[in-house]
């Protein structure tokens, strides 16, 4: 950790989650000066016992997880062979097996813990990434040169560009005039993890009822990550339920294929919402993830969409660096927004239509969704390009998810 007054740098990184220190990760790795500013303390990372936060990393997202030295870390990753889908009681359904793509799993699963102290693990190796956690700033100034960022202990970071990692309600962009569209869904995701009798054989499950998606998917030792939608009123009520009446309700829906469920950990729940900045850059200052775009958990892309952000924007601005030129200037934050905006609002169109055609509880709507889902499955070229947005290697990919270094 930098201990002078001032600091120097070329990137100032506000925010360092599971985007922000894959982004400074990155960047340092390929020679460039970054700092991050943490608010939390690295220490309550490594120390937190399981808190029931899991994250889908696609096979694209594990590529640059391999190319910046993290994956080697991570503990507990369960990969992801087949994902199974249907629609209530249907007996139709659609099947993926990797096995139709490669060797390669459609993704893993990793706890949220587990990628963290990865990522501090590979960011501690680096010469060139300084970590200042956990602090925050006062100020954070953005000028036509570069930007100074004013720390609340007193101390200046100066940088040409800072990113915003900073979250949904990302003040960095806020304090830019960068306004959102958006909606909130009268809906809230209720999420926990469940230890079963009956191994999961890789399978991830996705289950769409007429409250929302009910996602089985599959942890290491025997357990699996639930997230279950529910209308926002239903989810208070089930979330206040003692333990055995919410395993009963759980169970319902689960159904018996796993044999006996238990929860084990905490449950937690959240609202769920979709919004899009109005723009992803401004004057020396970048967005990705949460601070960008957030989306429906129903496909499971949401924390993927942002480490597109992350491997994109690195590659602008290593190849621009490359070239002897000023990474933070306007020209080149353009080139990542137009890379960066269509995927992102069709990956959050495609999630928002999916979400209200199923929660349509019409029967030709049901019948329609179910003979849909039965004709992809039997359709080898449709069913292989879902097949790889499942992977996310559909687009123009950025090097590093693609397995190549920058």
């Amino acid at each position: 950790m930098a201990t002078g007054k001032d600091i120097k740098t070329d990137i100032l990184v506000v925010g360092g989650s599971l985007n922000g220190l894959p982004l400074a990760i990155a960047l340092a790795s390929a020679g460039l000066d970054v700092t991050v500013l943490e608010r939390d303390d690295p220490a309550d990372v490594v120390d937190a016992g399981f808190d029931g936060r899991v994250s889908a990393i696609a096979h694209a997202s594990r590529n640059l997880f391999k190319s910046i030295g993290v994956w080697e870390y991570l503990e507990e990753a369960e990969p992801m062979l087949d994902i199974r889908i249907t629609d209530g009681p249907s007996k139709l359904f659609l099947h993926y097996d990797h096995r139709q793509l490669g060797d390669e799993p459609f993704g893993h699963m990793v706890e949220n813990r587990h990628m963290r102290m990865a990522l501090l693990k590979r960011a501690a190796e680096l010469d060139t990434l300084t970590l200042l956690a956990p602090a925050t700033y006062d100020t954070v100034e953005r000028q036509s040169d570069g930007v100074t960022a004013v720390l609340s202990d007193g101390r200046t970071v100066s940088a040409r560009l800072v990113v915003g990692a900073d979250g949904r309600n990302s003040p960095l962009r806020q304090a830019a005039g960068i306004g959102t569209v958006g909606w909130s869904y009268d809906q809230a995701g209720i999420v926990c993890t469940v230890a079963h009798e009956y191994p999961h054989n890789g399978v991830a499950q996705e289950r769409f009822l007429n409250p929302g998606p009910f996602a089985i998917l599959p942890m290491s030792q025997n357990r699996s990550s639930l997230v279950w939608t529910e209308q926002t009123d239903m989810a208070a009520k089930i979330m206040s339920l003692d333990e055995a009446a919410f395993e009963a309700q759980m169970a319902r829906r689960f159904g018996d294929y796993l044999g006996k469920l238990e929860v084990t950990g905490p449950r937690w729940s959240y609202p769920l919402a979709l919004h899009q900045s109005d723009s992803y850059i401004a004057e020396r200052l970048a967005l990705i993830g949460d601070a960008a775009h957030g989306m429906h958990p129903i496909a499971g892309q949401g924390l993927n969409l942002g480490l597109r952000d992350v491997a994109a924007l690195a590659e602008v601005i290593i190849d621009t660096a490359r070239l002897g030129l000023d990474f933070g200037q306007q020209a080149t934050l353009e080139k990542y927004q137009r890379w960066r905006r269509f995927d992102s609002l069709t990956l959050l169109a495609i999630t928002d239509g999916l979400n209200k055609l199923f929660i349509t509880d019409v029967a030709p709507v049901r019948l329609a969704r179910d003979l849909g889902l039965a004709a992809v499955h039997k359709m080898p070229r449709l069913k292989g390009f879902f097949m790889e947005h499942a992977r996310g290697t559909v687009g123009v990919l950025p090097r590093l998810l693609d397995g190549k270094p920058l």
